[in-house]
């Protein structure tokens, strides 16, 4: 059988899968399949080759095949693959748990491991109405989270998502979940200017958990920065002002760092990049590099006594997922983290990431660029019809879905929505590939510009 049959043989099987969030009739007839990746690179099976400018997903931080953590899991597949999660754990997930507590900020220290980002998300939910049961305030159970945000695809994370795109198909969901506007300070919903607005975007947080009735506020959910609200993280005091809030009424703040954790912002975490310990860090994606399905939940160790006690009481965490710690993803894991401590990758982001900026302010000279924003390797530039009154496009133009179209037809991979698009690529991406992503960008804007 010849590669052109053989990939004509995988594509007839497209007809039986359902990928994400995808329209399969039009996929078939425009498919990506890939066949391999290498290092900021992939090949579908055709062998043509396209540049990761998302990192996969926000997840091959350290890019693809990268030798140390491919050897790691190699070993671990020679001594345990699997442990019993109802009867106790591994080696190997403890010495996780142990490198995570070097790192996370504060007394972040007490971990619970998942699989996944959603499963992550559903956790700390979980985790705050049985901690505020537990520790007397039985009344706390709304949750607080942002328009634009996205915290996953099961329904408890979908129900603190504040997109109603991806919400629609599944509601009713459960009522406990009440949004409220973004630190969007390019297209700000209170209509105000920032600095003399004072963060109002973040004070009004206080009046809404007072009008709700503190004693029935569980917690604020919230992105550091979005990703499929636009790469939006708002000032700098934003985050600092919430955990002021949330300290004052005793609402728990949990940061959903599933994209920005491990490296990407330029520090290990967003909560050290904006200075601001969250009671509860949820992260994924990045935390293995991509090698292994791997997430945690991580609580303060405060917060994690709650759950001590006589085993008759049943005070234990009453959560749990089969895959949670698994060996060969714990493996990945250690090595990923390692690598980025003994090397600095957090570091090498800040720098690349400061040279990326640079760059693609250069695309203002097209004149559809409103705003280039994000921190470290995570990139989103806002499009604009007229920039300096920041007139939107037509939505029905996608605008930023067409550049990133065309990117893809040149062999670059972007995240993009009608109004933006992003660039994350590996923290560890040398100049040249990184110039190479940013000239396909250019021409991206360029050709879309003169086909509208």
């Amino acid at each position: 059988m010849t590669a052109d049959t053989q990939a004509d043989a995988l594509l007839a099987e497209l007809h039986h899968i359902l990928l994400d969030f995808r329209q399969m009739s039009a996929f078939v007839r425009e498919p990506l399949v890939m066949a391999r990746a290498e290092g900021v690179r992939y090949w579908d099976i055709h062998g043509k080759e396209y540049l990761d400018g998302i990192s996969g997903i926000f997840v091959a931080n350290l890019g693809h095949g990268h030798p140390r953590i491919v050897e790691a899991v190699k070993r671990q597949l020679d001594t345990l693959t699997f442990a019993p999660p109802m009867h106790g754990t591994s080696a190997t997930a403890l010495e996780l748990v142990r490198l995570l507590g070097r790192i996370t900020p504060g007394d972040l220290k007490t971990v619970k491991l998942l699989s996944g980002g959603s499963e992550a998300i559903e956790a700390a939910l979980k985790f705050t109405l049985q901690y505020h049961r537990q520790t007397g305030h039985p009344r706390k159970f709304k949750f607080l989270s942002r328009y634009g945000g996205y915290h996953g695809a099961t329904l408890g994370a979908l129900g603190a998502t504040g997109i109603g795109s991806r919400r629609g198909l599944y509601e009713p969901l459960l009522a406990n979940f009440i949004r409220f506007p973004p630190p969007h300070c390019y297209r700000c919903p209170y209509q105000k200017e920032y600095p003399s607005c004072d963060v109002f975007c973040a004070r009004t947080v206080d009046q809404l958990i007072r009008l709700e009735d503190p004693e029935t506020v569980a917690a604020v959910i919230v992105e550091p920065i979005t990703n499929t609200g636009g790469i939006v993280s708002g000032p700098d005091s934003y985050l600092p002002i919430l955990r002021e809030i949330c300290d004052r009424h005793n609402v728990l703040l949990i940061f959903d760092e599933v994209i920005t954790g491990f490296g990407r912002t330029g520090e290990m975490f967003a909560a050290q990049t904006f200075h601001t310990v969250p009671d509860i860090l949820c992260v994924g994606k990045g935390m293995s590099g991509g090698y292994g399905p791997l997430a945690a939940l991580i609580v303060r160790d405060r917060l994690a006594r709650a759950f001590w006690g006589d085993p008759e009481a049943g005070l234990e965490f009453a959560h749990g997922h089969t895959y949670g710690g698994n060996p060969l993803s714990c493996a990945a894991g250690i090595a990923a983290i390692t690598e980025m401590l003994e090397n600095d990758v957090p570091a090498r982001a800040r720098e690349s990431g400061q040279y990326m900026a640079s760059r693609l302010e250069g695309l203002r000279r097209f004149g559809i660029v409103g705003e280039v924003r994000g921190q470290g390797m995570i990139r989103g530039i806002e499009l604009a019809r007229d920039p300096a009154t920041k007139e939107p496009f037509p939505p029905e133009w996608q605008v930023g879905k067409r550049i990133a179209r065309r990117a893809l037809e040149l062999g670059l991979i972007l995240r993009a929505e009608p109004h933006w698009f992003a660039l994350a690529p590996a923290l560890i991406i040398g100049r040249p590939d990184l110039d190479l992503m940013l000239g396909i960008v250019e021409r991206a804007v360029q050709d879309t510009l003169e086909s509208l």
